[in-house]
């Protein structure tokens, strides 16, 4: 265990654009729209045409135009950023608590000043490659231990992308869309960054490159709400109590989704032998359990769960 240097909620408001674009993981960007090939240097393609023609070149031919075409995307992308940064369009906020935080079997229990949260794990019925079922309390020991609670978000977005909506340019509207996912997705590389090295602290020495930190090489996780390991996405909130969505932005629907969507939270662990998992299906048995833990209505609860179901 490892006391964090900044205990409590940290804030970050309109957060420098030009901090965050490095984070962003390009390759999922391409997935967005359906280009899967491998375009990792993609960044280092200036504007000059034997540049461009000796790129597209190490492609095999049957390759090529998708490549191209990644290519202009990428460009148009960079440019839209550009766009951001100079018009001031987007804000990006961020908030991370470092909470006193233990493990009563399967429950989080997270220690604020005025009460304690209980955080209902669920556990994997099928083990993990190691033999082992997990859930994310096995990450906390069971007194005397932190963890920390994220959310960060991108604001601006809905209303620019409506105004091209509105001459039909469709392009231009997706491409901010799917831009400013990604740039919330990289928020949350950068805040858990900051987190390891500054806020909490645990691993100031860490000394990776961005692909490294894509690889996920470094010590700890930070599990998104809805997400495999973190499948229900009524725990949001919970959540909520802890750092206080409204207060950088983020609503929440009846549906547990945050607006604006391109929004991200979760949990962070520092554990060193912390690591991603799917929790797949439960049987009937865990439900029941995990419906009473929760203090919920199960009839109500089994609409969140219904694919782990």
């Amino acid at each position: 265990m490892i006391a964090p240097k900044q205990p409590g909620i940290t804030r970050f408001n309109d957060i420098d654009l030009r901090e965050i674009v490095p984070f962003i993981h390009w390759t999922f960007f391409f997935m967005a729209w359906r280009l899967n090939g491998k375009y990792d240097d993609i960044q280092t393609v200036c504007d000059c045409g034997s540049c461009k023609v000796g790129w597209l070149q190490k492609f095999p031919e049957s390759e090529r135009e998708k490549a191209q075409e990644a290519l202009k995307l990428y460009k148009d992308a960079q440019e839209m950023l550009r766009r951001f940064l100079s018009e001031k369009i987007i804000s990006i906020n961020a908030v991370v608590a470092i909470y006193p935080a233990y493990s009563n079997e399967d429950d989080i229990v997270v220690q604020t000043e005025n009460a304690e949260v209980c955080l209902p794990m669920l556990r994997q019925q099928v083990p993990a490659s190691d033999g082992f079922c997990y859930a994310l309390s096995d990450f906390l020991k069971p007194d005397n231990d932190y963890m920390g609670v994220f959310a960060n978000t991108v604001l601006g977005v809905e209303a620019f992308a409506e105004s091209f909506e509105k001459d039909d340019d469709m392009y231009h509207s997706i491409l901010i869309k799917t831009l400013s996912d990604r740039l919330a997705e990289a928020t949350a590389e950068w805040l858990h960054y900051k987190v390891r090295t500054e806020i909490w602290g645990y691993a100031p020495d860490e000394k990776l490159n961005v692909n490294e930190l894509f690889k996920t090489h470094y010590q700890g996780i930070r599990p998104a709400v809805g997400y495999p390991s973190l499948p229900d996405q009524s725990i949001i909130f919970e959540l909520d109590k802890l750092i206080h969505f409204s207060e950088m932005g983020i609503s929440l629907t009846e549906n547990g989704a945050m607006f604006p969507n391109a929004s991200v939270s979760g949990l962070i662990f520092d554990h060193p032998k912390s690591k991603y998992f799917n929790v797949g299906r439960i049987d009937e048995a865990q439900f029941a359990d995990y419906a009473r833990r929760c203090g919920k209505n199960p009839e109500i609860l089994r609409k969140w769960l219904a694919s782990n179901l």
